[in-house]
C-alpha cells in the first residue's frame, strides 16, 4: 500500500500537482504528501509521518452513493439551522456541496446557493504561508449568508480554519463544517461545530 501511495504521489507531482493538491487527491496530510513525493519506492529510509490514507473511490466514483452520502451530510448540517449557501472546498468537497445544495433546497423549501473555496495549499506559489484561500466569484457569494462548509476529509483542521476565516472576512456566518471523514476527531473549529459521518481516532 505504501509503495502504491509513493508511486501515485510522484505521478501527481510529475503532472504538476502542488503538495496541497496531492494531499487532497490522496486524502493524506500535507506532511505525508511531502514525504511521499520525496521517497524512492525501492529505498524507504525515512519513517513516514503518522497518518491514515483514505480511499473513498467507491463513493466518489458512483453518483448514487455520492447522493446518499450527501443526503446524510445535509441531514446532519440541518441540526445547526437552515443555510442560504453551501460552500464546497476544492476539489473533493465540491461534489458533496453541489448535491447538498439541492438536498437542502428540497428539505427546507429555501433557495440554497453553491459557493466554491480554493484553499491556499493549491496555489503554485506558496511562499507566503499566511495567505488564505479565496472564494470563487463564479459561484454564490457568502456575504450576509448563513454558510455550511463542506469537504471530504479533515486531516488537521487547517483548511477548515482557513475557510471559516475567509467566510467571516467576507461577511458570511458559518453554521457548521460537514465532512465525510474527520481524521482529527474534532467537535469544533474556531467555535464552529464539525459534523462528520466518520471520525477516526488514534488509540
Amino acid at each position: 500500500m505504501k509503495t502504491k501511495l509513493i508511486q501515485k504521489a510522484q505521478e501527481l507531482r510529475e503532472h504538476g500537482f502542488t503538495t496541497g493538491e496531492i494531499a487532497d487527491e490522496l486524502n493524506v496530510s500535507m506532511d505525508t504528501a511531502r514525504w511521499l513525493t520525496l521517497q524512492k519506492a525501492e529505498e524507504e529510509k525515512v519513517d513516514a509521518p503518522v497518518d491514515f490514507a483514505i480511499n473513498w473511490n467507491s463513493i466518489g466514483g458512483n453518483s448514487t452513493r455520492l447522493s446518499y452520502v450527501s443526503g446524510a451530510l445535509s441531514d446532519m448540517a440541518l441540526s445547526h439551522g437552515e443555510a442560504d449557501i453551501v460552500l464546497g472546498i476544492a476539489v473533493s468537497g465540491i461534489p458533496f456541496a453541489t448535491v447538498m445544495a439541492e438536498f437542502l433546497e428540497e428539505m427546507t423549501g429555501l433557495d440554497t446557493s453553491l459557493a466554491i473555496f480554493h484553499p491556499n495549499k493549491h496555489r503554485k506559489d506558496q511562499d507566503n504561508t499566511d495567505d488564505e484561500g479565496t472564494i470563487s466569484t463564479n459561484f454564490g457569494s457568502v456575504k450576509g449568508k448563513k454558510v455550511i462548509i463542506v469537504d471530504d476529509v479533515i486531516t488537521s483542521g487547517k483548511t477548515a480554519r482557513e475557510v471559516i476565516h475567509t467566510v467571516k472576512d467576507q461577511g458570511g456566518e458559518p453554521l457548521c463544517v460537514t465532512v465525510l471523514i474527520d481524521k482529527a476527531g474534532l467537535s469544533e473549529i474556531e467555535d464552529i461545530p464539525v459534523e462528520s459521518l466518520i471520525k477516526v481516532s488514534r488509540l
